[in-house]
């Protein structure tokens, strides 16, 4: 018997497929909604998680790849794509412009995305790990490798200082 992915980590699949990607999507039936969660079942540091954060830029769509223990500077990510006006997407807006849920964006295929933003820190890995459409699959990709199939420009789209999304929020 063979197991079916779900649709969106198949159109994943399929996109690396035919981009001839060196890449390969990994399932954990734990789950990964979090970068937290994804670098404890990789077995690896949160800085190596990617996470794709979808904003409107000028009401535009844009797509940052940011390390997982870092947060995207919406005032970078705006000068990057010449936008006065920067936020992050809601649920829906999230959905229609790159076909994933909220927690399961992948960073590819994003047909409906013309700017896609990676962090230049995640290059200092061998080895990275991105959503892969669902909160159950992630995909370690080489970070060139991940730039060229997400069509991504590598610049600095990150605040300066990490943080430890498990921590709880001081008052």
């Amino acid at each position: 018997m063979v197991a079916t992915w779900p649709e969106p980590v198949e159109r994943v699949s399929s996109y690396l497929r035919e981009a001839g990607a060196e890449a390969r999507i990994h399932e954990f039936p734990e789950g990964t909604p979090t970068a937290a969660d994804a670098a404890a079942a990789v077995g690896c540091g949160v800085e190596r998680i990617v996470k794709s954060l979808v904003l409107v830029c000028d009401g535009r769509p844009v797509v940052a790849l940011v390390p997982g223990d870092r947060r995207g500077d919406t005032s970078k990510i705006g000068a990057a794509v010449g936008a006065s006006s920067v936020r992050v997407a809601k649920a829906i807006e999230v959905e229609e412009a790159t076909g994933f849920a909220p927690g399961a964006v992948a960073p590819f295929p994003l047909p409906k995305v013309e700017d896609v933003l990676m962090d230049s820190d995640l290059f200092r890995h061998e080895l990275v790990w991105a959503g892969a459409g669902s909160p159950h699959h992630i995909v370690g990709i080489a970070p060139g490798e991940l730039a060229r199939v997400a069509q991504a420009r590598p610049l600095d789209v990150v605040i300066d200082e990490t943080y430890d999304s498990t921590r709880p929020k001081e008052s």
